[in-house]
Protein backbone atom coordinates (compact mmCIF):
# COMPACT_ATOMS: atom_id res chain seq x y z
CA UNK A 1 0.00 0.00 0.00
CA UNK A 2 1.08 3.29 -1.02
CA UNK A 3 0.47 5.25 2.49
CA UNK A 4 0.48 8.60 1.30
CA UNK A 5 -3.04 10.56 1.43
CA UNK A 6 -4.06 7.60 3.99
CA UNK A 7 -5.67 7.83 7.05
CA UNK A 8 -3.23 5.96 9.76
CA UNK A 9 -4.00 5.52 13.71
CA UNK A 10 -0.32 4.97 15.63
CA UNK A 11 -0.96 4.07 19.15
CA UNK A 12 1.53 4.57 21.94
CA UNK A 13 2.49 7.06 19.22
CA UNK A 14 3.59 9.95 21.89
CA UNK A 15 7.00 8.09 22.46
CA UNK A 16 9.72 5.55 21.29
CA UNK A 17 8.73 3.25 18.39
CA UNK A 18 5.29 4.54 17.94
CA UNK A 19 6.84 7.92 17.53
CA UNK A 20 9.03 7.38 15.19
CA UNK A 21 7.05 5.59 13.47
CA UNK A 22 4.36 8.21 13.59
CA UNK A 23 7.19 10.81 11.80
CA UNK A 24 8.09 7.80 8.95
CA UNK A 25 3.96 7.86 8.38
CA UNK A 26 3.60 11.87 8.17
CA UNK A 27 6.83 11.87 5.84
CA UNK A 28 5.27 9.24 3.49
CA UNK A 29 2.00 11.37 3.21
CA UNK A 30 -0.53 9.98 5.56
CA UNK A 31 -2.93 11.61 7.83
CA UNK A 32 -1.30 10.86 11.28
CA UNK A 33 -3.39 10.36 14.36
CA UNK A 34 -1.52 9.43 17.14
CA UNK A 35 -3.17 8.10 20.12
CA UNK A 36 -1.41 7.42 23.91
CA UNK A 37 -2.26 7.35 27.03
CA UNK A 38 0.48 10.76 28.20
CA UNK A 39 -1.58 13.57 26.39
CA UNK A 40 0.98 16.07 27.07
CA UNK A 41 3.58 13.48 24.84
CA UNK A 42 0.78 12.85 22.33
CA UNK A 43 0.39 16.42 21.42
CA UNK A 44 4.12 17.17 21.17
CA UNK A 45 4.42 14.29 18.68
CA UNK A 46 1.42 15.76 16.69
CA UNK A 47 2.54 18.94 16.36
CA UNK A 48 5.76 18.04 15.20
CA UNK A 49 4.33 15.95 12.11
CA UNK A 50 0.93 17.87 11.51
CA UNK A 51 -0.88 15.44 13.25
CA UNK A 52 -3.98 14.61 15.42
CA UNK A 53 -2.97 14.27 19.10
CA UNK A 54 -5.74 11.86 21.06
CA UNK A 55 -5.83 10.71 24.60
CA UNK A 56 -6.65 7.11 24.66
CA UNK A 57 -6.18 4.01 27.32
CA UNK A 58 -5.94 0.97 24.84
CA UNK A 59 -7.00 -1.28 27.42
CA UNK A 60 -10.37 0.32 27.66
CA UNK A 61 -13.28 -0.23 25.79
CA UNK A 62 -14.95 3.03 25.94
CA UNK A 63 -11.71 4.82 25.58
CA UNK A 64 -10.42 3.30 22.42
CA UNK A 65 -13.81 3.64 20.58
CA UNK A 66 -13.91 7.29 21.67
CA UNK A 67 -10.01 7.59 20.45
CA UNK A 68 -10.92 5.65 16.99
CA UNK A 69 -14.41 7.82 16.39
CA UNK A 70 -12.32 10.51 16.76
CA UNK A 71 -9.80 9.90 14.62
CA UNK A 72 -12.13 8.84 12.10
CA UNK A 73 -13.99 12.40 12.40
CA UNK A 74 -11.00 14.30 11.51
CA UNK A 75 -9.08 12.00 8.80
CA UNK A 76 -11.88 9.21 7.78
CA UNK A 77 -11.74 5.42 8.58
CA UNK A 78 -8.16 4.68 9.44
CA UNK A 79 -6.36 2.19 6.56
CA UNK A 80 -3.35 1.67 8.47
CA UNK A 81 -3.71 0.97 12.16
CA UNK A 82 0.18 0.64 13.97
CA UNK A 83 0.03 -0.94 17.86
CA UNK A 84 2.81 0.49 19.95
CA UNK A 85 1.28 1.16 23.23
CA UNK A 86 2.96 -1.23 25.73
CA UNK A 87 4.33 -1.34 29.20
CA UNK A 88 7.37 -3.57 30.90
CA UNK A 89 7.29 -3.64 34.49
CA UNK A 90 9.62 -6.64 36.04
CA UNK A 91 8.54 -9.04 38.96
CA UNK A 92 8.83 -12.75 39.67
CA UNK A 93 5.71 -14.91 39.75
CA UNK A 94 6.83 -15.47 43.59
CA UNK A 95 9.30 -12.73 45.07
CA UNK A 96 10.84 -12.08 48.53
CA UNK A 97 7.77 -10.48 49.29
CA UNK A 98 5.47 -13.46 48.35
CA UNK A 99 3.31 -14.28 45.35
CA UNK A 100 3.04 -11.21 42.67
CA UNK A 101 0.18 -9.00 43.19
CA UNK A 102 -2.85 -10.66 40.15
CA UNK A 103 -3.37 -7.07 39.74
CA UNK A 104 -0.07 -6.32 38.26
CA UNK A 105 0.16 -8.86 36.41
CA UNK A 106 -3.71 -8.40 34.79
CA UNK A 107 -2.32 -4.57 34.16
CA UNK A 108 0.69 -5.85 31.73
CA UNK A 109 -1.97 -8.22 29.85
CA UNK A 110 -4.38 -5.35 29.83
CA UNK A 111 -2.43 -2.93 28.15
CA UNK A 112 -0.41 -5.48 25.92
CA UNK A 113 -2.55 -8.01 24.38
CA UNK A 114 -6.17 -7.00 25.30
CA UNK A 115 -4.40 -3.59 24.25
CA UNK A 116 -3.60 -4.56 20.99
CA UNK A 117 -6.64 -6.83 19.99
CA UNK A 118 -8.16 -3.48 21.09
CA UNK A 119 -6.77 -0.98 18.58
CA UNK A 120 -7.50 -4.11 15.71
CA UNK A 121 -11.04 -4.51 16.51
CA UNK A 122 -12.20 -1.28 15.92
CA UNK A 123 -9.89 -0.66 13.13
CA UNK A 124 -10.64 -3.66 11.23
CA UNK A 125 -14.00 -3.01 11.26
CA UNK A 126 -13.52 0.40 10.08
CA UNK A 127 -11.61 -1.00 7.25
CA UNK A 128 -13.62 -3.51 6.17
CA UNK A 129 -15.94 -1.00 4.91
CA UNK A 130 -13.15 1.16 2.91
CA UNK A 131 -13.21 0.34 -0.71
CA UNK A 132 -10.66 -1.98 -1.94
CA UNK A 133 -7.38 -0.85 -3.48
CA UNK A 134 -4.96 -2.52 -6.07
CA UNK A 135 -4.86 -6.69 -5.04
CA UNK A 136 -8.29 -6.26 -3.34
CA UNK A 137 -6.36 -4.47 -0.29
CA UNK A 138 -8.54 -2.44 2.38
CA UNK A 139 -5.95 -2.36 5.42
CA UNK A 140 -2.81 -3.40 7.56
CA UNK A 141 -2.76 -3.77 11.06
CA UNK A 142 0.87 -4.25 12.35
CA UNK A 143 1.42 -5.11 16.00
CA UNK A 144 4.37 -5.22 18.07
CA UNK A 145 5.39 -8.12 20.12
CA UNK A 146 9.03 -8.81 21.63
CA UNK A 147 11.99 -11.63 21.49
CA UNK A 148 10.56 -12.16 25.39
CA UNK A 149 7.71 -13.69 23.89
CA UNK A 150 9.73 -16.20 22.53
CA UNK A 151 13.07 -15.98 25.09
CA UNK A 152 11.54 -14.90 28.12
CA UNK A 153 13.45 -14.41 31.16
CA UNK A 154 12.97 -14.55 34.64
CA UNK A 155 10.93 -11.27 35.75
CA UNK A 156 9.22 -11.12 32.79
CA UNK A 157 6.36 -13.62 33.21
CA UNK A 158 3.77 -11.12 32.56
CA UNK A 159 5.51 -9.15 29.96
CA UNK A 160 6.63 -12.37 28.03
CA UNK A 161 2.97 -13.69 28.08
CA UNK A 162 1.23 -10.63 27.25
CA UNK A 163 3.80 -10.34 24.00
CA UNK A 164 3.07 -14.24 23.42
CA UNK A 165 -0.55 -13.96 22.97
CA UNK A 166 0.21 -10.80 20.64
CA UNK A 167 2.32 -13.54 18.83
CA UNK A 168 -0.31 -15.82 18.48
CA UNK A 169 -3.05 -13.03 17.54
CA UNK A 170 -0.91 -12.49 14.42
CA UNK A 171 -2.06 -15.42 11.97
CA UNK A 172 -5.54 -16.09 13.03
CA UNK A 173 -6.26 -12.50 12.96
CA UNK A 174 -4.96 -12.51 9.38
CA UNK A 175 -6.87 -15.64 8.13
CA UNK A 176 -9.96 -14.22 9.67
CA UNK A 177 -9.45 -10.99 7.78
CA UNK A 178 -8.33 -12.24 4.42
CA UNK A 179 -11.56 -12.10 3.06
CA UNK A 180 -11.97 -8.45 3.56
CA UNK A 181 -8.23 -7.44 2.19
CA UNK A 182 -7.00 -6.42 5.27
CA UNK A 183 -3.33 -7.97 6.27
CA UNK A 184 -1.90 -8.41 10.06
CA UNK A 185 2.13 -8.02 10.50
CA UNK A 186 3.83 -8.20 14.10
CA UNK A 187 7.12 -7.00 14.64
CA UNK A 188 9.03 -8.42 18.08
CA UNK A 189 11.84 -6.02 18.61
CA UNK A 190 14.79 -7.07 20.65
CA UNK A 191 17.12 -4.31 22.45
CA UNK A 192 15.89 -1.01 21.40
CA UNK A 193 16.76 2.30 22.38
CA UNK A 194 13.89 3.84 24.28
CA UNK A 195 13.61 5.48 26.59
CA UNK A 196 13.29 2.26 29.29
CA UNK A 197 16.74 1.47 28.39
CA UNK A 198 18.26 4.71 27.98
CA UNK A 199 17.67 5.44 31.31
CA UNK A 200 19.89 2.64 32.74
CA UNK A 201 23.63 3.13 34.20
CA UNK A 202 25.68 3.07 30.56
CA UNK A 203 27.86 0.10 32.29
CA UNK A 204 24.36 -1.60 32.11
CA UNK A 205 23.44 -0.65 28.80
CA UNK A 206 27.27 -1.52 27.45
CA UNK A 207 26.57 -5.18 28.77
CA UNK A 208 23.84 -5.65 27.50
CA UNK A 209 24.36 -4.12 23.94
CA UNK A 210 27.35 -6.33 23.97
CA UNK A 211 24.49 -9.70 23.81
CA UNK A 212 23.59 -8.68 20.88
CA UNK A 213 25.24 -10.75 18.09
CA UNK A 214 25.68 -8.19 15.50
CA UNK A 215 25.23 -5.11 15.14
CA UNK A 216 26.73 -5.21 18.93
CA UNK A 217 24.34 -2.38 19.76
CA UNK A 218 21.04 -1.35 20.96
CA UNK A 219 18.80 -1.32 17.61
CA UNK A 220 17.45 2.27 17.06
CA UNK A 221 13.59 3.10 16.85
CA UNK A 222 14.08 4.66 13.30
CA UNK A 223 14.95 0.80 12.35
CA UNK A 224 11.76 -0.42 14.05
CA UNK A 225 9.75 2.08 12.07
CA UNK A 226 11.59 1.38 8.48
CA UNK A 227 10.11 -2.44 9.01
CA UNK A 228 6.86 -1.37 9.65
CA UNK A 229 6.64 1.02 6.75
CA UNK A 230 7.86 -2.05 4.53
CA UNK A 231 5.34 -4.31 6.15
CA UNK A 232 2.65 -1.50 5.22
CA UNK A 233 3.67 -1.15 1.57
CA UNK A 234 4.37 -5.17 1.16
CA UNK A 235 0.98 -6.31 0.48
CA UNK A 236 2.73 -10.06 0.16
CA UNK A 237 3.29 -9.70 3.83
CA UNK A 238 0.99 -11.02 5.69
CA UNK A 239 0.05 -13.41 9.29
CA UNK A 240 3.88 -13.36 10.29
CA UNK A 241 6.02 -12.16 13.31
CA UNK A 242 9.02 -10.67 12.19
CA UNK A 243 12.13 -10.60 14.80
CA UNK A 244 14.12 -7.43 14.75
CA UNK A 245 17.01 -8.20 17.13
CA UNK A 246 20.12 -8.57 15.71
CA UNK A 247 20.28 -12.19 16.36
CA UNK A 248 20.02 -11.80 19.94
CA UNK A 249 18.99 -15.06 21.90
CA UNK A 250 18.15 -13.79 25.58
CA UNK A 251 19.12 -16.17 28.34
CA UNK A 252 17.34 -16.82 31.15
CA UNK A 253 18.56 -13.40 33.56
Amino acid sequence: MNVKGHAAIVSGGGSGLGAETARFLARAGAKVAVLDLAEEAARKVAQEIGGLAVTCDVGDAASAEAAVARARDAHGAARIAVCCAGIAPAARIVGKEGPMKLDAFERVIRVNLIGSFNIMRLAAADMSGLPALEDGERGVIVMTASVAAYEGQIGQAAYAASKGGVVGLTLPAAREFARTGIRVLTIAPGLIATPLLLNMPPNVQDSLAATVPFPARFGHPHEYARLAMHMIENVMLNGEVVRLDGALRMQAK
